[in-house]
């Protein structure tokens, strides 16, 4: 038997037990996981576009300011005067090319109240912290702003210490307290429309938002987008959610000078991730958190941001599920695990069941026998259209909900350079959707089993949930993952190019996606 002949036996092999009852089951599985994912973006859709056309309503009934406020009466003196203080603190890390416009639409925001920002960082040395202080010195006296050295964290994550050191130099008098991280991109109104649900429904425990992200045309850019997006449904609720996202997070200020709920406790005592452990904390005490539908910040990636870059940020986003603070988390946090890992690779596997049905209807055919003669061709070809169908009918309702948030965040910033979808490549988009779903588990099992992470050269051990040990004698990367920041003041050696990379750059410029300009 020639080599051919074992190749299609194996190919018709495979075909005929991918039509059996489980395998079949296997595969209608995936496309109701294609078509969940498709309701749960259409329903998000929905909650967007309706603030759309509230904005549109009363720009036609003569407000002109609706990206900040939808009843123009609440742009009079007498309101204004009696907003509440808001501290914003940002815990900063690194220098790359998108944080000047970024803290600049933070620092300028229109919120009419009382407002000060803190950038909080571990030391002077950080590229961040020159760069900061420019920006401060051409704001100078219009804007109550100042720079934190936090120090180096011992019992929690950097970012969670230097979130700590800033509630604790915020304003007596601070009614609210607003965590950004460097990557949000803040829209004028942004603080308004959060304080204002704030000051509406006292029993707030956590506003939170979300971001849109920008490819920037590497797959790797694209499988962060994709990674992302399924959570965004759970944000667009335009109310209560149980998601809570770290890079924005509105709360009491006096949770903080109290210690409500340990929500300070909590967080320094072992503390790995911000937003899973106050979340956590908000369901253990039965705490409400919303996330207003104004709330989706635009997030352009790098321009270079490489695959082996994707990666490392898909094992720090997977090792957050090893942190919890009680056994109630944990079991939440094993039951997300497993769940993510078995819907991901129930994404994966049809794709590979169908791609052996169409390799072997191809042999079919090139054979010349009829698809009577081979009845589990015809069967799995009939599996192989369903799954295409599905396929299709999610792509669109992806790509419906990114281009509502897109004309979302242009009517929010009209100031701003227009956002649009034209850079989107939607066959990276599905590339990306498999690779990312084929990679979580692994991600997931790796850091399951080695309880410990590396961030930017800085190595966490976790124990029980919390952080028991941290080492700083690994080098590490001289970049940060999404936004290529510089991280010790000075650069680092051009990144190797994997041979998934050289693949990654040949389908990019098959159809080079224009760059975003912003």
């Amino acid at each position: 038997m020639s080599t051919l002949d074992s190749i299609d036996s194996l190919l018709f092999s495979l075909s005929r037990a991918f039509c059996s009852p489980f395998a079949k089951f296997i595969q209608i599985q995936g496309c109701f996981i294609c078509l969940a994912l498709a309701l749960g973006w259409a329903l998000a859709a929905y909650v967007r576009n309706r603030e759309i056309k509230q904005m549109k309503d009363s720009v036609r009934g003569g407000n002109s300011f609706a990206f900040l406020f939808h009843d123009i009466n609440e742009l009079e003196h007498s309101n204004q005067v009696n907003l509440p203080r808001v501290t914003v603190v940002m815990p900063l890390k690194g220098f790359g090319e998108h944080n000047l416009h970024n803290w600049r639409s933070q620092i300028t925001s229109l919120y009419g109240g009382p407002l000060e920002f803190l950038f909080v960082l571990e030391s002077t040395e950080d590229p961040a912290y020159h760069a900061v202080s420019r920006l401060l010195s051409d704001f100078k006296d219009d804007v109550d702003a100042k720079i934190i050295v936090a120090g180096l964290s011992t019992t929690c994550s950097q970012k969670i210490h230097n979130q700590l050191v800033g509630v604790e130099q915020m304003h007596k008098e601070s009614k609210y307290v607003l965590f950004l991280d460097d990557d949000v991109r803040l829209h004028p109104g942004s603080i308004g429309a959060l304080t204002a649900e704030m000051e509406k429904n006292p029993e707030i425990f956590i506003q939170t938002g979300y971001p849109l992200d920008l490819p920037s045309g590497s797959l790797g850019s694209y499988c962060i987008y994709e990674y992302h997006m399924p959570c965004s449904m759970g944000f667009a609720t335009g109310g209560k959610t149980f998601f809570l996202w770290g890079g924005c997070m509105m709360m009491h200020a006096d949770d903080f000078r109290h210690d409500r709920y340990g929500v300070v406790s909590g967080l320094r005592d072992g503390g790995y991730s911000d937003d899973m452990t106050l979340s956590a904390l908000a369901g253990a005490h039965k705490r409400l958190i919303t996330s207003p539908p104004v709330a989706v910040f635009p997030h352009p990636l790098a321009n270079d941001l490489t695959f082996s870059r994707y990666w490392n940020y898909l094992r720090k986003q997977s090792f957050v599920l090893e942190s919890y603070i009680s056994k109630v988390n944990w079991k939440m946090n094993r039951a997300l695990f497993s769940t993510h890992c078995y819907l991901s690779w129930g994404f994966v596997v049809p794709y590979f069941m169908a791609m052996i049905h169409v390799a072997a209807v191809l042999r079919v055919y090139i054979k010349g026998y009829t698809l009577e003669e081979t009845k589990f061709a015809s069967s799995g070809l009939l599996l192989v259209n369903y799954l295409a169908v599905c396929t299709f009918i999610e792509l669109i309702s992806m790509w419906n909900l990114t281009r509502i948030e897109v004309q979302l965040c242009n009517l929010l910033s009209p100031e701003a350079p227009r956002l649009s979808l034209a850079s989107y490549n939607w066959g990276l988009v599905f590339i990306a959707m498999l690779v990312d779903n084929f990679l979580y588990p692994i991600s997931a099992f790796r850091g399951h089993f080695s309880k410990s992470i590396n961030w930017s050269g800085t190595r966490y051990h976790l124990k029980e949930g919390k952080i028991c040990k941290i080492e700083r004698k690994e080098s590490g990367s001289n970049f940060t993952d999404l936004a290529r920041k510089h991280l010790y003041g000075k650069k680092g050696a051009p990144p190797k190019v994997s041979l998934l990379g050289s693949l990654t750059r040949s389908l990019t410029q098959w159809r080079p996606p224009k760059k975003f300009d912003i």
